[in-house]
């Protein structure tokens, strides 16, 4: 096992780097000089090139990229040109506000999404079923920005429940924890009901119930546990991608989260801002799959990690 995680942290590293390099070259191809945008279209050629040179954009992009990896391998991940303050700072101060986000949409995602999975595996092929099914359906076909919109319009600028948008307190969290929390939970009460209804169709389950067995024990005890290695697969990288920020959502709440900061860093051409937020949302990832693959052994001690490090 240990040495399964290792070889799979190595693995992350690797994909880190290739995912550093392309995001490297991809943002030297992105329209706009951040020089020009941060002197604004009055500067001269020679403030221009000053300040350039006082950047390293002067300098041949592999020694830019060597540069900012040598940066990197010692914790650095360079200076905002926006606003002048360390990347690692800028995340460290914006990741508090995605993380308690992402906290509060997953809570709200397992409890609507297994809940309804459940709920409708236990009454397979009836109204019921039909009902969270459609629902689940309609909730996978429509946008999160469309959604936030629409809560924004009912809670907050009709019944005056929540702020439209802005801060980042427990009221504030309300909405966008809400519409996060219902797309993530569409998806997973489909996955939820398929695994259900395939194990509630065995025979130790008949058996079970055939001696009496309360249904809740036999639900949740017995078939429930049999499921829960996709769900955990699927919550899993669904935190991940919350804890990277969910973009768009955040765009429409105006949540101060690392999401916020990857877009403002793109529209004002902060190549280091860019470079770090992606960086920093591509470990998330990596750590997170190797931490379900743990989550894995603990659920299932079927699973042979011997035979994996042969592959």
């Amino acid at each position: 096992m240990k040495q399964y995680i290792v070889k799979r942290l190595l693995s992350g590293i690797i994909v880190l780097f290739g995912l550093s390099v392309f995001t490297f070259l991809l943002i030297h191809l992105i329209p706009g000089d951040p020089v020009r945008i941060m002197l604004g279209q009055r500067a001269t050629v020679e403030q221009i090139e000053s300040l350039r040179g006082e950047l390293g954009l002067n300098k041949p992009l592999v020694v830019q990229y060597l540069d900012y990896a040598s940066g990197v391998l010692k914790g650095d991940l360079g200076t905002s040109l926006k606003t002048g303050r360390p990347v690692s700072t800028e995340i460290a101060d914006r990741f508090p506000a995605t993380a308690k986000m992402a906290v509060g949409s997953l809570v709200v995602a397992v409890v609507i999404g297994i809940g309804l999975g459940v709920l409708a595996a236990k009454y397979k092929d009836t109204p019921i079923d039909g009902a969270i099914m459609t629902f689940s359906t309609f909730g996978m076909s429509i946008p999160g920005f469309w959604l936030g919109l629409l809560v924004i319009l009912v809670f907050s600028v009709h019944l005056g429940w929540f702020p439209i948008a802005g801060g980042t307190g427990l009221k504030d969290m309300v909405l966008p924890a809400f519409t996060l929390g219902t797309l993530m939970a569409t998806a997973l009460s489909r996955l939820t009901r398929a695994g259900m209804v395939e194990v509630l169709s065995n025979d130790y389950i008949r058996t079970a119930r055939a001696k009496g067995m309360n249904e809740r024990i036999v639900l949740l005890r017995h078939a429930f546990r049999n499921v829960m290695i996709p769900i955990v697969a699927v919550i899993g990288l669904e935190l991940a991608g919350l804890l990277g920020g969910a973009v768009i959502v955040e765009q429409v709440f105006g949540w101060p989260g690392v999401g916020t900061l990857a877009i403002q860093a793109i529209s004002s051409r902060d190549f280091p801002m860019i470079q770090g937020t992606t960086l920093f949302i591509g470990a998330v990832y990596v750590l997170v799959v190797i931490l379900i693959d743990v989550l894995y052994a603990l659920l299932d001690p079927r699973i042979d990690y011997s035979a994996k490090e042969g592959v």
